[in-house]
């Protein structure tokens, strides 16, 4: 398989180098090659020496043209970006994306974007190319947005044409043809805009997304980069923070609520429901976004697990709504990508459950530290974060744009997976909600089928390196490419 792939390879780019070379071998050596294939894995015998070395010498030829022609092609630029909340793993992507680049003939440098798409429209280009190699691979293990990350949406080309005209002018400047994009579902929108624009202009940029988001609510991916993290994090802290208010229920705390992030779906709640292994375990509840909140059957639900286990121990979706469709965490505030700012779940149930019952209670927002949490990193997550950004490259490369390199579920009992892509015509702005079937009917847990497809997703340890006793994570010296243009204003 290798071989016949290195023969079509090297069959392309000798076709490639028509443009470049004109020589009278070129006749006899495709028919040559078409005739022997090549003969490069064939033995040969050595009795006709004549035609021993005519062949190696033809061999030797085409191998000068296939790699004189990768060395004479044009090459240009990449753009990669970070964009939304951050993960645990999306340098994993970056580094992915930057380690493939590199050995790739058509690619010279990466310039990464200070700040996600806004790098772009300031000109503020960070020159991955100045940072070690060493550097470069500690992004693996490292935490956050290494370049920045922002909450920017591109506005429709109708409401604001100046923006896509400021990219182009920027990606023309530095001869940039690469466009990579880490980040959700409204990073996948700007990279769709994008493309569809670049189309529409006939300017040369191929544009990729690469999936990330903690919330796991991207479609047409089996799972997203950032997820597999966060699940393995609040699996854990529900199970050792349930054992810590089990200890002290007999007389002191009897509730503890844990609100995780989650705004209309509930894979990160759900995934707490990995914690309890046998009956009794904690969490007793899990409220789901998908579920309607019914204050009566919970207020119901947590008494009723008090009276039994002596505790309940209730993990929140900061998106859990009440029957009116409102959040209960009351927020009025809207971020960057104009969504709400949720937040605030648990203390509103604390208060709740102490008013009609005065049960002691302690709660806890896992937020930042749930999306930061590399230390326990799912080695699943770290893995398929790598590949994905690998993935990109080589769908850039290969003439694709306008597509996202997706997971793919391997089928049997055994868990694998492989790489996909999709269109992000389909991607952008669509919501992957929690099936009501990974719930169960009663509406606290999560169901068998649940377990399943979570399960795998937070297996594998991939701690990073220690020093003194603390994680050694990257610190890149975000070296900015010199400015071509003048200063981007704003409408």
């Amino acid at each position: 398989m290798h071989r016949d792939y290195a023969s079509n390879k090297l069959l392309s780019t000798i076709k490639q180098s028509n443009s470049l070379y004109s020589s009278p071998l070129k006749l006899p050596l495709f028919r040559y090659y078409y005739r022997n294939q090549l003969n490069y894995y064939k033995p040969f015998k050595r009795t006709d020496n004549v035609r021993f070395y005519v062949n190696v010498s033809l061999k030797w030829y085409l191998y000068y043209l296939a790699h004189s022609t990768a060395l004479n092609m044009p090459k240009k630029n990449a753009f990669y970006a970070q964009s939304g909340g951050v993960t645990a793993v999306i340098n994993a992507s970056a580094c992915g994306v930057i380690q493939a680049a590199k050995v790739e003939p058509k690619i010279a440098k990466v310039f990464a974007g200070h700040n996600g798409i806004i790098g772009a429209l300031n000109e503020e280009l960070i020159d991955t190319s100045k940072e070690t190699a060493c550097t470069i691979n500690q992004l693996l293990h490292t935490p956050s947005g290494a370049f920045g990350s922002c909450r920017y949406k591109l506005k429709s080309l109708a409401d604001n044409r100046a923006e896509y005209e400021r990219m182009i002018d920027v990606f023309q400047a530095h001869n940039i043809g690469y466009f990579f994009y880490n980040g959700g579902g409204d990073s996948q929108d700007t990279t769709y805009k994008l493309s569809e624009y670049c189309k529409q202009v006939g300017y040369p940029l191929q544009c990729i997304g690469i999936p990330k988001t903690i919330d796991n609510d991207l479609p047409f991916t089996d799972n997203c980069p950032g997820f597999g993290s966060v699940a393995k994090y609040v699996a854990i802290s529900t199970k050792e923070a349930a054992l810590d208010v089990a200890s002290m229920s007999a007389s002191s705390t009897k509730i503890f609520i844990l609100e995780v992030m989650g705004r209309n779906a509930g894979w990160i709640a759900a995934s707490a429901g990995l914690a309890a292994e046998q009956e009794g375990d904690a969490p007793h509840m899990i409220l789901f976004p998908e579920i309607t909140f019914n204050r009566e059957k919970f207020l119901t639900q947590v008494n009723r697990t008090v009276k039994k286990y002596g505790y309940c121990v209730i993990v929140a979706s900061e998106g859990t709504q009440d029957q009116s469709g409102q959040y209960l965490s009351g927020s009025s505030t809207k971020d960057a990508f104009g969504h709400l700012q949720l937040g605030g779940v648990a203390p509103n149930l604390a208060e709740m459950i102490k008013r009609k019952f005065g049960y002691k209670y302690h709660w806890a927002m896992a937020d930042y530290l749930q999306r930061s949490a590399r230390h326990i990193a799912s080695k699943t997550d770290v893995d398929q974060a790598y590949a994905l950004g690998e993935a990109a490259v080589a769908l850039a490369v290969d003439g694709k744009t306008g597509v996202m390199p997706t997971i793919v579920r391997g089928k049997g009992k055994k868990y694998s997976w492989s790489i996909g892509e999709a269109s992000l015509s389909t991607v952008a702005n669509v919501e992957k909600k929690l099936p009501r079937d990974f719930i169960s009917r009663d509406g606290w847990h999560i169901t068998d089928r649940a377990r399943e497809y979570l399960s795998p997703l937070i297996r594998g340890e991939d701690y990073p390196p220690y020093k003194r006793g603390l994680p050694v994570y990257a610190r890149l010296k975000k070296v900015m490419t010199t400015k071509k243009l003048g200063k981007y204003r704003q409408d």
